[in-house]
């Protein structure tokens, strides 16, 4: 069943009580009135508990940062220890190296197929990709695929000659295994209060394989998430999780949310996931051995075979080409990268669009504070109180962000709640504002509004909104 905890805004005049972390009193289903007018926004405002601790700046706990610049999401967390801070520059320069074709000079194993050079090319600045502009390469949006079944462990089935991943770059002497392009249609939609809106819906093409690719090919375009926060997420106990999880909706809220249990390859079994677009991948080691194998073709001792290894001439098994240190600096840098504090939170609009967040059932799934157990090896991340807005759950999301991929337990239908720390501060490192696993909203608001399935009263919601108390809404999220 699911849990959350205190609601932090309850608003007699909406019948609504909100819930926004780990313990969920069972509620009627009922759809979210948002009201209007100065002294109803006041109340909202004024309902707020300011004692709640996601209210405070400390999204990361003792691992939080105070930068709002082109570096926010860079820093290492300043409780790292001595030997600490030293590990995880190891691991930022192992972040940031350039792999090359070859193995005669230093970061040689490129390829021979592959997606980018190094970690920070598609992650930049540790923060968000984005899909191509036109007339741009796919820099930082790749595509995983599979056809239809599940492979031994109950994953997806790679593509026969292309493997889970297609990559659209190749070293000298070889193809890439395809060409790749995104073109866009918008869909126009109108508010309560009469404005209009525009969706952008993506349409992707795929062309010029090396090989025929099958009819029942299944295609899943993904970008680059940010890096930092993740051994927090990674240090929240599975309790925790198991207690946020609903998947029959007992409390018929029509909220959802489910555990994508999928294969530890570290372990060898079955793990809660929590990391990648549908939580298909368990732990930070596996998730950054998958993205050097993946990603830039390069193997360890983890994913020892390229991607390629079945299919073609020059894929065959060899001495792997990143070693176990290697491997475990970038995955203890990922773990250890400080997290960005929440700004402006005595700004009466950033407070008033908190509590819209809260009536419009946003906190149900985008839960606000978690509770870190501890980490093994990693004590900076162990015992903190953070405020990264998820539940690490899987969510239907409904038909219009389908991918009709199924990744283990999670529905082509289903996707992880996104972590909203940082959100605000994309823009200032990334250039942009594309959110969603693909990047197809060019803002928060749009990203809001492509919500469907469990979260479709949440959207409606928000789209009863005034356009006073929406702008409200998104300078709180611009806060986080």
């Amino acid at each position: 069943m699911r849990y959350a905890a205190r609601a932090s805004a309850v608003l007699v005049v909406a019948t609504i009580v909100a819930c926004t972390d780990a313990t969920k009193t069972p509620t009627t289903p009922a759809t979210p009135q948002v009201a209007r007018g100065t002294a109803f926004d006041t109340a909202v405002v004024a309902s707020l508990d300011a004692t709640d601790p996601s209210r405070m700046p400390l999204a990361g706990g003792a691992t939080t940062v105070f930068d709002v610049t082109a570096e926010a999401f860079s820093h290492p967390a300043p409780n790292l220890s001595a030997a600490g801070l030293e590990l995880h520059n190891e691991g930022d320069e192992g972040f940031e190296a350039v792999f090359t074709p070859g193995t005669a000079v230093a970061n040689g194993g490129l390829g021979p197929v592959f997606d980018n050079v190094s970690c920070e090319a598609c992650h930049g600045g540790d923060g968000r990709g984005r899909p191509p502009l036109p007339g741009e390469p796919f820099e930082s949006l790749l595509f995983r695929a599979s056809v239809q079944g599940r492979d031994a462990h109950g994953g997806p089935v790679g593509v026969p000659g292309f493997g889970g991943q297609l990559q659209l770059r190749a070293t000298p002497g070889f193809v890439p295994e395809v060409a790749a392009a995104v073109t866009y249609a918008e869909s126009i939609s109108t508010f309560a209060d009469g404005s209009t809106y525009s969706l952008r819906v993506p349409y992707y093409s795929i062309s010029s394989p090396y090989a025929s690719l099958p009819l029942d090919l299944r295609i899943s375009p993904r970008t680059a998430p940010m890096v930092f926060g993740l051994g927090l997420l990674q240090a929240v106990p599975d309790y925790v999780l198991r207690g946020l999880a609903d998947p029959y909706d007992e409390d018929f809220d029509g909220i959802s949310g489910r555990l994508n249990i999928a294969w530890d390859e570290v372990q060898q079994r079955y793990a809660i996931g929590r990391f990648g677009w549908k939580a298909a991948v368990p732990t930070l080691r596996q998730q950054v051995a998958g993205a050097y194998n993946g990603d830039m073709g390069v193997t360890s001792s983890l994913f020892a075979a390229e991607s390629c290894e079945e299919y073609r001439a020059g894929c065959e098994r060899h001495d792997v080409e990143v070693s176990d240190a290697t491997l475990a600096a970038v995955t203890f840098y990922t773990q250890t990268l400080g997290v960005p504090a929440r700004r402006d939170v005595d700004d009466f609009i950033v407070r008033h669009g908190e509590a819209l967040f809260a009536v419009a059932g946003c906190g149900s799934c985008h839960v606000p504070t978690l509770q870190t157990g501890y980490l093994d090896g990693v004590p900076e991340v162990s015992q903190q109180t953070i405020h990264p807005y998820t539940d690490l759950l899987v969510h239907d999301m409904g038909p219009a962000l389908a991918d009709h991929r199924p990744d283990f337990g999670a529905s082509g239908r289903e996707w992880r709640t996104a972590p909203l720390w940082g959100i605000g501060l994309v823009e200032t490192v990334n250039g942009h504002t594309n959110f969603m696993h693909d990047g197809r909203a060019r803002s928060l608001l749009e990203a809001i509004l492509w919500h469907g399935g469990e979260a479709a009263r949440a959207r409606d919601a928000v789209r009863r909104m005034s356009a006073v108390q929406r702008a409200a809404l998104i300078k709180f999220l611009q806060s986080l």
